[in-house]
């Protein structure tokens, strides 16, 4: 048998590779919520098709019933045990962290027509926010493991018996984690969220004030009690720790505005972590990702999470025709080899993978 026949893909190889694909989308997500970074995710993601695609390839193997949780159980550990690395690199990382931006779909008005007519509306809607830049941040101050179990039980719905099979834990030891780390987003989380459409709205106002050095109109949109978020890694403009209060934050992005050395800015306003959303565009190249959360009571802006690190913004570009869109990302290679170029699912919405 020749050298070419012999590395030929089988049907089992086939197979395996299908349905891994099938879950990839499910793993992403899941991983993603866990640590916030898309290169990272990409990494386990990585790691999970080479530990599928071993199993797979034995002579004798055991069959697995179920392989959607063979998969999830390979990708959350190898996510818990990247933590620690992750934990590593955070400790000499200049500035606040932010979870790396991953644009989503824009909702049009048959997804919303459709998401409201579906049984599990609240459900959905609560996988939809799971992927926000202000919950993420909150699921930072968890440990890995609550992390983890959060994730699992909150965003999407596994049973503590199931969970407890992942981790390696017993059910009541995952249930008092469950309850920990719940308690937690919920004193922690954002309240009374403004519509997307409000948001949205609130959005162009700010960056228009913001960039157009309007401080009085800056001011008026920001709440008293208003944080402002930049992460900028050490490679861009960034305040060194979060920046409270209306008069400080109106001040630093005003200073921000005023100091900025590129010559014409684009502003593409998209969805980014399932939030409406502003990416700027310097030419090509991102410049920043800015998302801001407003009170649905005031309309002011409570919470604003600015992103200029380029290492962060590699994974957002502009499009075809200028649009503001997600670039391509690996997909495994079918005989277990590292990953050939193609196309990353366009979104980690849970509400979609699940």
């Amino acid at each position: 048998m020749s050298e070419a026949l012999a590395q030929r893909p089988t049907p089992a190889d086939d197979h395996a590779t299908e349905v891994f694909l099938g879950h990839r989308e499910l793993l992403f997500s899941v991983v993603y919520n866990m640590l916030g970074s898309v290169s990272d995710t990409e990494d386990v993601l990585q790691e999970t098709w080479l530990a599928w695609a071993r199993h797979s390839s034995k002579p004798v193997r055991d069959e697995i019933d179920n392989p959607r949780a063979y998969l999830v159980r390979i990708a959350v550990n190898q996510a818990l045990t990247r933590q620690a690395s992750i934990s590593r690199r955070r400790e000499t990382y200049v500035g606040p962290w932010l979870p790396e931006p991953l644009m989503t779909q824009t909702p049009d008005a048959h997804d919303h027509a459709r998401a409201a007519g579906a049984a599990d509306a609240a459900e959905s809607a609560v996988r939809n926010e799971s992927v926000s830049m202000a919950l993420l941040v909150v699921l930072e101050t968890l440990t890995p493991l609550e992390r983890a179990v959060f994730v699992l039980r909150e965003v999407f719905g596994y049973s503590h018996g199931e969970i407890a099979e992942i981790l390696g834990r017993s059910t009541s030891a995952i249930r008092q984690l469950a309850h920990r780390a719940r308690e937690h987003v919920q004193a922690r989380r954002p309240r009374y969220q403004a519509d997307p459409e409000v948001r949205q709205q609130v959005t162009e106002r700010f960056l228009a004030a913001a960039l157009g050095g309007d401080l009085a109109g800056l001011m008026n949109l920001l709440a008293p009690d208003v944080t402002l978020w930049t992460d900028g890694g050490g490679k861009a403009p960034s305040a060194l720790r979060p920046v409270l209060g209306r008069d400080k934050v109106a001040r630093t992005l005003h200073g921000y505005a005023g100091n900025s050395r590129q010559p014409h800015l684009d502003i593409h306003y998209r969805h980014v972590n399932g939030d409406p959303s502003a990416v700027v565009f310097s030419g090509d190249s991102t410049y920043a990702v800015m998302i801001v959360d407003v009170n649905r009571d005031t309309g002011q802006v409570t919470d604003v999470y600015l992103v200029t690190n380029p290492d962060k913004l590699q994974g957002v570009r502009l499009g075809k025709g200028g649009a503001a869109d997600g670039t391509p990302g690996r997909a495994p290679a079918p005989r277990g080899g590292r990953p050939a170029q193609g196309r990353r699912p366009g979104t980690a919405d849970p509400g979609a993978a699940g």
